[in-house]
């Protein structure tokens, strides 16, 4: 191959830019041009396929900086129909017009399945990226534990997991992170730190948000702020037993506070956060309102009276109260482990599409000997036995339920991520950039501005 596309797909994160960037050198080396498609798939769907050289001679331009979260490509939630033939005909026509032999995507789960018409056509691999920490298997034959049975209205169908037979090791991982993780887990550490003291101050109970859909890896590192307890999706809460434990703890301390997962779910299992229908592919919900949710949950259980004995006001929606630490944990500059991996990723990525791999995603692994390294494996290996592919969810042994906090395995996986995740420039930048003079009088340059002057059309 000597000319290949890229692009980046879904949600943004920290450590996209780092992605392309690997990509890109990897490339340079091995002498491949490189053709950054705009706004993901939304691209292709253009009939003028607006797309910037990021290699010319061989170098990559100045613009594709790796400390810089977000894409300079920019993304799209838009995807591939395998029905509409006519629009796949007309897009592998233009990229056979551009002259691309292969393509990159950069993305999560709704991104495999939306590149999955492509591989028919031409080969395409992945290069993953979430915040979540959701595309991945906790053991290799986990798409075979689900089952599929009906479900109303007729048609439709819901999936359910049986009972794991297969016995836990943190060496069977498959993909044991994504790049983006331990920036988001970063900042929402940080946030949790910071309404602490709030909590403290004013005697209050906190309960704070982040994102995981279902999930629940950002909450379970969210430990590193030191909550009082969190809360995942994946272990129901027990709404009865939380307000006891907080009260208890209320005594001590005068202050409480709770991490959730946007995801979590009641003795039932419903939802405690709305949720409404979303148009990506691989049949994601948007999840809000949990927070706010349990926070009703502890004002009904733990009463006005608790408060107001103690002279800490009048009500107890006085003393609860909801933060979300929201898209802040999707942006700004990634850690060192992100770039670092990230830049790997891309990196495997361009190495096994020029292979000649076909539907192949670069993973990133640990063992006890080796520590992290990349590697490879089929797209397919993600799916279940009716092509869907799951998201991966916090494995059991992760999460003590009785505590509401991480288990010593728990523990020992996320300190593999986070014991050498922040590097000495991560440091250093925010002492010579947050308050630089500059910012005071320079208007903000976006890198937008740039790359428009880049942008070539079929």
């Amino acid at each position: 191959m000597k000319r290949i596309g890229i692009l980046t797909a879904g949600g943004d994160t920290p450590a996209l830019n780092a992605t392309i960037h690997g990509a890109v050198v990897r490339a340079n080396q091995l002498r491949v041009e490189v053709y950054g498609l705009l706004k993901g798939f939304n691209s292709l769907f253009n009939p003028r396929v607006p797309h910037v050289h990021l290699n010319p001679l061989f170098q990559a331009i100045p613009e594709l900086d790796a400390t810089m979260g977000g894409t300079i490509l920019g993304a799209s939630r838009d995807y591939l129909n395998p029905e509409d033939r006519k629009s796949l005909n007309e897009i592998t026509d233009r990229l056979r017009r551009l002259k691309i032999e292969g393509l990159i995507c950069i993305g999560g789960d709704g991104t495999v399945n939306g590149m999955q018409p492509l591989t028919e056509r031409l080969p395409t691999v992945l290069a993953p990226k979430t915040i979540d920490n959701d595309l991945g298997l906790n053991y290799r034959n986990e798409p075979e534990e689900w089952q599929r049975k009906p479900s109303p209205p007729r048609g439709s169908w819901r999936y359910e997991r049986t009972p794991s037979r297969t016995v836990f090791d943190l060496e069977q991982m498959i993909n044991y992170v994504t790049p983006g993780f331990a920036t988001a887990v970063f900042v929402s550490t940080s946030g949790i730190e910071r309404v602490r003291t709030t909590a403290e101050s004013h005697r209050r109970i906190a309960i704070i948000e982040v994102m995981g859909r279902h999930s629940g890896f950002i909450a379970l590192g969210s430990m590193y702020g030191q909550p009082d307890f969190i809360l995942v999706p994946e272990s129901p809460v027990d709404c009865d037993l939380l307000a006891d434990r907080v009260k208890e703890l209320y005594e001590l301390q005068k202050n409480v506070v709770i991490v959730c997962g946007e995801g979590i779910v009641d003795a039932d299992g419903n939802e405690l956060g709305a949720e409404k229908a979303s148009t990506d592919p691989a049949g994601n919900k948007l999840l809000s309102g949990a927070a706010e949710a349990l926070r009703r949950h502890l004002i009904r259980r733990i009463g006005d009276d608790f408060f107001r004995m103690r002279r800490r006001g009048t009500k107890a929606e006085e003393a609860i109260f909801t933060r979300k630490v929201g898209h802040t944990q999707r942006g700004g500059r990634p850690l060192l482990f992100d770039r670092f991996y990230a830049a790997q990723l891309g990196g495997k990525a361009m190495d096994i599409l020029l292979e000649g791999q076909n539907n192949a995603v670069a993973i990133l692994q640990w063992n006890r000997s080796q520590g992290f390294h990349v590697s490879s494996i089929e797209g397919n290996s993600f799916r279940d036995k009716w092509g869907l592919i799951h998201a991966r969810t916090v494995h059991p042994s992760f999460y003590d339920q009785e505590l509401m906090k991480p288990s010593r395995v728990g523990i020992e996986y996320l300190l593999k991520i986070f014991t050498r995740a922040i590097g000495s420039d991560d440091v250093e930048y925010v002492r010579q950039k947050l308050f630089d003079s500059g910012n005071l009088t320079e208007p903000y340059h976006s890198v937008n501005t740039d790359i428009a002057k880049r942008i070539r059309y079929l």
